[in-house]
């Protein structure tokens, strides 16, 4: 073998391992801890569509003045917040304090690695359904060689 062919082949082996890959994107949406009903449900929209999306979502919560002296707002805003949308996601990075912001990171229950998966697992019941359309086609067989021997005694 000789060194361009080799050197080819490892260029469509690294190829191939890249495109199925998934890179993880993360998303970040930035709250206050005094947030009106409205905005937070706003707020929440575009997580659950993150996440739906099969983003991870970082939640930043910014206290300013007086309201780092209060993080447990924070801290109950961000569990509600996760209570709302655990049907899509999960909380992989629990809140923490960081300087004046808390931090929360929710990752989604369906990768976009599993929905490809999903799609791959569909084919399964089709070899039930192919085998017992085999009999059928067999079935289909039969009278077909039959009805080219009908018209040849008829003939």
């Amino acid at each position: 073998m000789d060194y361009g062919k080799f050197k080819y082949e490892s260029a469509v082996k690294a190829r191939e391992s890249r495109k199925n890959q998934t890179q993880t994107i993360v998303k970040e949406i930035k709250l206050r801890p005094k947030i009106d009903p409205h905005d937070y449900g706003t707020k929440k929209g575009h997580v659950e569509r993150f996440l739906k999306a099969g983003d991870k979502v970082k939640v930043t919560i910014m206290f300013r003045g007086r309201e780092q002296s209060r993080p447990e707002l924070g801290f109950r805003l961000l569990q509600r917040l996760a209570g709302d949308v655990e049907e899509l996601g999960f909380v992989e990075a629990q809140p923490k304090q960081d300087g004046r912001n808390m931090i929360m990171v929710i990752g989604p229950h369906k990768k976009k690695s599993d929905t490809k998966g999903h799609s791959a697992s569909k084919p399964v019941p089709s070899p039930r359904s192919a085998g017992s359309a085999r009999p059928a086609q067999g079935a289909d067989s039969a009278p077909a060689t039959e009805e080219a021997a009908v018209p040849e005694t008829a003939s």
